[in-house]
């Protein structure tokens, strides 16, 4: 973090931008950026006001690391000149801030506030309380939810209650209104989502669509409350990772993927070498090393807290020397590959110190046994010697207490001397019969101390003279060793800086390994990543629906510089349209986090941003409409896609009236063509509104292609070829759908007569069945006729009496419309 936080040193508050004259400069100097961060459990969230523009814009909830590099990251490129935090922040934040004054040059002021003030319910009010000149002041409070919701997402938590505190500081501090009467609030006219540099914008809703993660109860009642498992989704299925922080860091990936391609070739290098055949031995010994690696940072969190656990001995040192052994095969690798480079010359030989230091000291398999530290023989010669003392000690006893018994009362059979650590030496006798009260164990020339079981146990004065002769010895050797484990702890201390140094590089090698094992598996191919706008891929296929299909039909997809850009896809339902347009973004998001994908070919170009509009979701929380939220999402696409973004939107303007659902389809479509080519997104379309081709809606365009999904009628049968061609399907085939979905033949017959008299015009009349009174009467002669049958009788055929007398009747046709 040093690092990253470094590279603002020497930069002002206020960055000059060039080709800026005076009037600008000025105006870039007077405004102010008030960023509001909150951090937890390894989570940020954050958003910041520009009084520049007066906009306020907000991050999605992202993980973070111990060290916060996300949010450092985000301070160097907006250099904001208040921070807001709240003041019941965590250690990692607080170490962030420590190092953050240490940097010169770069001074922002930190406000703390209390973490009431970062409530959520807090946030949300003051958010639907904020002062938004552009909307009318008699709106209400329903309405402006409503159009909040459109701006700004309510899904992450943290950067919602960071929202709140953010507004209470612009209130209080009246940026940029200073001057106007106190009635004026601090005016936000833009919302926008923030997206790091070199990031791509991905939102929860795209994340649940394209099923990247999935969350399952789990399987076990035990476990119900404790917890989720990963479901099928494309992180479980990529997820080989060995050890516990390569997972976490490739969840880290996909949460964070990346438009820059110095990161995504470099994982691509490594994940290339590994999926080659010769090299499936080296990956099967590195992976099975990594199995051996543990929690690195918690261990010496105990170590450094003085609360060292008996296993941790055990598992540091398998830790560490896995890693040396990493480190050692590596080197055999080709250095040109810039993590094997990293990690041949990142690896320390305090490496190896750390190792042969504990396998020297520490004995494992007495530490089990006696579960406290021991050091092995030949560290320490004091140790070593009462060691040996109490070893000898057995015999040494069997012969005082020989000596013993034959100064005690003659009624007493035996005795021995035992050794309990803290109280010493004691004279152990057996309870005699005549010992009933307190008095009776009273002897000459012995203390009485205690019973147990039995057992009377005394101290005389050979035991004292042991006392003084021997020591607590058993105390003492553990003083020892403790002090031993002391020196050893500050020893490891003194260079954990290389454990944590592996760290980083040990987990990225995990997941790079996990990547290539999963593209070994489902037959993978490397894609080619440039910097262009131009995105093809030859035989795609679904990396998740492949796998529990038995047979998957390929498909390819080829999007353009200045043409065809914008797919509208028809065809039936079931016919996989929804599959084409997952598969694709599916596709150009495994690129875009270094991985191999699911086709023959493919070539894409970097994505600034991933947006849908296909699941429609309900939300309670913020009252919405189902219509308004899918309205909502493709306000996201309409406002923040950019001429590099990926769009993907499946059956918009289903959820209201077919006409009003069609008008804002279309409209949609031509905001986009209207556009100069390079600033057209991609656009993956499909629709069922044949009509938004067949009345001439859309403008003709060289930007536009029109595909179809294959379908072949068999009889009254459609079958289904999945096969993507360019055209327009002419028919829906709803009512081959209906009867392949088990609606009764008698209702699609009526709804296929229907559907042709309203597209010709015709009129459609009611057809005439049976009235209720003859129904009825009807009902009663079925009732008798089953009354009437002698069921003792075995030669009755029931089956034909049913077939015959009571289903020719109920098949009668029923008044309908």
């Amino acid at each position: 973090m040093a690092g990253s936080l470094g590279e603002l040193g020497g930069r002002g508050v206020v960055l000059g931008a060039p080709g800026l004259n005076e009037e600008d400069e000025e105006e870039e100097e007077s405004s102010l950026v008030l960023l509001s961060v909150l951090v937890q459990h390894g989570q940020v969230g954050l958003c910041f006001y520009d009084s520049g523009d007066s906009s306020l814009h907000y991050m999605v909830d992202t993980p973070d690391n111990y060290d916060l590099h996300l949010l450092a990251r985000v301070i160097r490129e907006i250099s904001p000149h208040v921070i807001i935090t709240s003041a019941k922040m965590e250690h990692c934040m607080t170490r962030f801030l420590q190092q953050l004054a240490c940097i010169p040059h770069y001074k922002p002021e930190v406000v703390t506030y209390p973490y009431v003030d970062f409530g959520l319910e807090v946030g949300k009010q003051r958010l639907l309380s904020a002062h938004l000149p552009l909307l009318p002041a008699s709106i209400t409070e329903r309405d402006r939810m409503s159009y909040l919701s459109s701006c700004i997402t309510f899904d992450s938590p943290l950067m919602l209650r960071a929202v709140g505190a953010l507004l209470k500081c612009l209130d209080r501090r009246r940026v940029g209104v200073e001057l106007e009467d106190s009635s004026v609030g601090v005016p936000i006219l833009q919302f926008h989502a923030y997206t790091l540099k070199g990031g791509v914008y991905i939102d929860s809703d795209t994340y649940s669509v394209l099923q990247i993660f999935k969350s399952d109860m789990h399987p076990s009642v035990y476990k119900l409350h404790s917890g989720e498992k990963e479901g099928l989704s494309l992180y479980g299925i990529m997820n080989r990772c060995r050890c516990k922080f390569g997972a976490k860091l490739l969840r880290q990936w996909f949460l964070r993927p990346t438009q820059d391609l110095a990161v995504l070739c470099r994982r691509q290098e490594v994940i290339r070498f590994f999926t080659s055949p010769q090299n499936s031995d080296v990956l099967g010994t590195l992976q099975s090393l990594l199995r051996n690696i543990r929690n690195i940072p918690s261990l010496l969190r105990r170590m450094s807290l003085a609360n060292t656990k008996v296993t941790d001995w055990q598992s540091l040192y398998k830790t560490v020397y896995s890693v040396v052994c990493v480190r050692d095969s590596v080197r055999h690798l080709p250095q040109s590959i810039g993590v094997f480079r990293d990690i041949s010359g990142g690896f320390s030989d305090d490496l190896s110190y750390i190792t042969a230091l504990i396998g020297r000291i520490v004995d494992f398999e007495a530490t089990v046994q006696e579960n406290r530290f021991t050091v092995k023989p030949n560290v320490d010669p004091a140790i070593d010697e009462k060691k040996r003392r109490m070893a000898g000690l057995s015999d040494f006893l069997t012969d005082v207490a020989r000596r013993e018994l034959e100064h005690l009362d003659p009624r007493v059979p035996s005795c021995c001397v035992i050794y309990i650590p803290l109280i010493g030496f004691l004279l152990s006798l057996p309870r005699l019969p005549s010992m009933v009260d307190k008095e009776d164990f009273e002897m000459e020339g012995l203390e009485f101390m205690f019973l147990s079981e039995d057992r009377l146990h005394y101290r005389s004065q050979r035991t004292r003279e042991l006392d003084e002769l021997l020591g607590d010895m058993h105390c003492d050797i553990r003083d020892m060793e403790t002090a031993v484990m002391t020196q050893l702890q500050n020893a490891i201390l003194e260079r954990s800086p290389s454990l944590y140094q592996v760290l980083d590089l040990i987990a990225e090698l995990d997941c790079l390994m996990a990547m290539s094992s999963a593209s070994q598996e489902y037959s993978y191919t490397s894609p080619k990543l440039a910097s262009h706008k131009k995105i093809t891929i030859t035989q795609g296929r679904h990396p998740l629906l492949e796998l529990c299909s038995p047979v998957f039909v390929a498909n390819s997809f080829q999007s353009f510089d200045t043409e065809g850009r914008v797919k509208i896809i028809t065809g039936p339902n079931s016919s996989g349209k929804s599959i084409y347009l997952k598969q694709v973004g599916l596709i150009v998001f495994m690129a875009l986090i270094g991985s191999d994908v699911p086709a023959k070919e493919a070539e894409i170009g970097l994505v600034d941003g991933i947006y849908t509009r296909m699941q429609s979701r309900e939300s309670v929380s913020v009252g919405l409409s189902t219509f308004m939220i899918d309205l909502n999402q493709m306000a996201q696409a309409l406002n923040s896609s950019t001429g590099n973004s990926l769009l993907l939107i499946d059956e918009f303007g289903k959820g209201t009236n077919s006409v009003d659902g069609l008008s804002l389809l279309a409209a949609s479509v031509c905001h986009w063509l209207r556009k100069a080519p390079v600033d057209v997104p991609h656009i993956l379309l499909s629709t069922n509104f044949h009509s938004l081709l067949q009345l001439g809606l859309l403008p003709a365009s060289r930007m536009v292609s029109f595909l179809t999904l294959e379908t072949a009628v068999d009889g009254d049968e459609l079958v289904f070829l999945y096969q993507l061609r360019e055209g327009i399907c002419q028919s829906s085939y709803a009512a081959n759908i209906a009867s392949l979905a088990g609606l009764p033949a008698r209702l699609v017959h009526r709804a296929v007569e229907v559907s042709e008299h309203y597209r010709t015009g015709k009129p459609i009349k009611r057809t005439q069945g049976a009235s209720s009174d003859e129904q009825e009467k009807r009902c009663r002669i079925m009732v008798e006729k089953f009354l009437s049958l002698d069921l003792d009788n075995k030669d009755l055929d029931l089956q034909s009496f049913m077939k015959e007398e009571i289903l020719p009747s109920a098949g009668e046709p029923q008044s309908s419309s």
